[in-house]
């Protein structure tokens, strides 16, 4: 442990994130991730698909490699360019298992028996689920710190896994850092949550996720459905007998109504406040006509693109290689000196 700690991280900014590679995408992944990404990415961020986060729950080996190609389409039909962000899987770069494994030797089991989602997901059963999924915001925490991202846009739900980063950075600063007052090596990566629909909820039920893993289709928009199959949903979202209000304020007591509101304001870039003041005091007959409009003018070329994509997997291939070549260029050096801080022989 160094007598002193280190200053500030000093390094650049770098942007990361990712998407776990199991099972189709939805009008909330677009939202909460694939809008995001588009926007960030003249910044040139890490952007990679999670196929290691996803055998943490057992994954058909014939089908896992397909979804990893798929989530790489939809980050292409959304708009991201590869030539300005580094799309790359996950398990194509080994530096993110070895520095895992020295940052499980960094946290503390303390710092994983609060997590949330591993309640969530294991229930009352836990001694049969993975230690993997136990183990995978230590993962998580390797994904980031690797690439030494400043800034990690996510959801509600993984705010928790961020801190668990936050900590182990700090941590790892403080017991191997740079001697002599010298900048941090990792940097205390900060969250980026912004904007309407960071958390878009079931068509069906507005205070559940919306989720791949819901039994009804009609419960979501997939990212590969046709004008009919979106404007068909919203048209059967579940909404109350009431018009909407004519404040924001007026939502609070009415999740369907604030998540379709929601979820207009983030297809259209614009605010809550922005709809309400359009809509206020109007009937479900006039709004919902008007969102399944705007649903289908942004997210139906989204799935043409994609169903474009999936037919040529050797176009998708290639930009994944790519992206793993980049990605492994600035990983392979991180984890060089990580080792050699940790004191292993020959690094």
């Amino acid at each position: 442990m160094t007598d002193q700690a280190p200053v500030p991280y000093a390094g650049p900014k770098r942007i990361l994130s990712g998407i776990q590679a199991s099972g189709a995408l939805h009008l909330g992944n677009y939202l909460g991730a694939l809008k995001r990404f588009v926007d960030i990415q003249d910044e040139e961020p890490f952007i990679f698909v999670a196929d290691m986060h996803a055998i943490t729950v057992w994954q058909d080996p014939a089908v896992l490699a397909q979804q990893t190609r798929e989530i790489a389409c939809a980050y292409i039909a959304a708009g991201l360019d590869p030539k300005k962000a580094t799309i790359f899987p996950q398990s194509a770069v080994p530096a993110h298992a070895e520095l895992a494994w020295i940052f499980n030797c960094v946290a503390r089991l303390g710092w994983l028996d609060r997590m949330t989602q591993f309640k969530e997901k294991s229930g009352k059963h836990k001694e049969r689920s993975s230690v993997g999924l136990y183990t995978y915001p230590v993962l998580q925490a390797a994904d980031i710190l690797l690439y030494k991202a400043t800034h990690v846009p996510v959801g509600e739900d993984q705010k928790q896994h961020l801190e668990l980063t936050r900590d182990i950075a700090q941590k790892f600063n403080n017991d191997f850092g740079a001697p002599g007052g010298q900048p941090a090596f990792f940097p205390v990566t900060e969250p980026v949550i912004e904007g309407p629909a960071t958390r878009v909820m079931s068509l069906r039920d507005g205070t559940a996720k919306m989720s791949k893993s819901d039994p009804s289709d009609a419960s979501r928009i997939n990212l590969m459905d046709d004008a009919d199959a979106i404007a068909a949903k919203i048209r059967k979202a579940k909404t109350d007998p009431e018009p909407l209000p004519e404040t924001v304020e007026g939502l609070a007591e009415r999740p369907e109504a604030r998540n379709l509101v929601d979820i207009y304001a983030a297809l259209s870039s614009t605010t809550r406040v922005k709809v309400i003041e359009d809509f206020g005091g109007k009937g479900f007959g006039t709004f919902k006509p008007a969102l399944a409009e705007l649903a289908v003018e942004v997210m139906s070329p989204i799935g043409a693109r994609m169903r474009e994509l999936t037919g040529d997997p050797a176009q998708i291939d290639a930009i994944l290689k790519d992206g793993a070549e980049r990605a492994r260029a600035v990983a392979e050096p991180v984890v060089a000196e990580t080792k050699k801080l940790v004191g292993f022989w020959g690094a």
